[in-house]
């Protein structure tokens, strides 16, 4: 279940106070073994926890392929379907010691600026894609993106993340507590039904754009990531080194470009 309903006592000006139960988006743990080791432990919302798993293992360079993968399943010890396995083919060499996500996920992390971009790109190279995309297009994707997040409109507490072609066409969104587990769910997808490369495609985010949200577009190759609101100063710099396009406050009819504007079509 990705809500759970909670009892909340709902007051406003002028009126008493009512007790009422309220819908609320579900948070559990979820760990992630690669052949039975584990290798992340992340607070997610339950549901599309295969894309979770495969997406993250995308964008810390351990899979490249489908054909990585031989299989995904819950463990049986785990009766609360908070622990997923992914058993990889005996062809891919695992570097546990590769891992980022510990690394790389809090600002406070003891790395900064260059020498964190050149630590992800000696995993993921710049990307070279001629996509280019009208500025109609992407103001367009904000309200596509809102009207599609079903638990959202229940709950007003999960992030979206969404793939569109360089039309605009939704491919596909996902949800989570987390934002950045909403991008490795979205990913996922496009990894298991072999869409990979997305070098014709955009990302979108409900929220602001980080480095970490960066790195993982980079990891799928996108070339242009939008998000409803600001990014982050390394985030910019990686845009930029990266050669991806990046757009913030993304948001009625205007935006703010901060890297890669050449692949945007701007109309007066």
């Amino acid at each position: 279940m990705n809500t759970a309903n909670k009892k909340v006592v709902r007051w406003q000006k002028g009126a008493a106070p009512v007790r009422q139960t309220d819908e609320v988006a579900a948070e559990e743990p979820l760990e992630i073994r690669v052949d039975t080791r584990a290798v992340s432990v992340t607070m997610r919302t339950p549901g599309h926890d295969e894309e979770l798993a495969i997406g993250f293992l995308l964008t810390e360079g351990l899979i490249k392929k489908p054909a990585d993968v031989l299989k995904i399943e819950p463990s049986r010890r785990n009766p609360l379907g908070n622990v997923i396995n992914v058993f990889l083919s005996p062809t891919v060499s695992v570097d546990f010691a590769q891992l980022t996500r510990h690394v790389f996920v809090s600002s406070s992390c003891g790395l900064c600026g260059k020498a964190t971009i050149d630590a992800v790109h000696r995993h993921f190279k710049p990307i070279k894609s001629l996509l280019a995309v009208a500025a109609k297009t992407l103001l367009a994707l904000p309200d596509t993106l809102r009207e599609s997040q079903e638990t959202f409109k229940r709950t007003g507490g999960l992030h979206a993340a969404a793939i569109f072609t360089g039309q605009g066409k939704l491919v596909a969104l996902r949800e989570d507590v987390g934002r950045h587990n909403a991008v490795d769910k979205v990913l996922g997808y496009g990894f298991r039904r072999g869409l990979l490369p997305l070098d014709r495609h955009i990302l979108m985010v409900s929220g602001r754009a980080s480095f970490e949200i960066m790195q993982k577009a980079l990891a799928a190759r996108i070339p242009i990531v939008g998000a409803v609101s600001a990014p982050s100063s390394l985030a910019v710099d990686f845009a930029n080194q990266s050669h991806q396009t990046l757009v913030g406050f993304l948001r009625g009819e205007r935006m703010n470009v901060y890297a890669g504007s050449k692949r945007i079509r701007f109309e007066s």
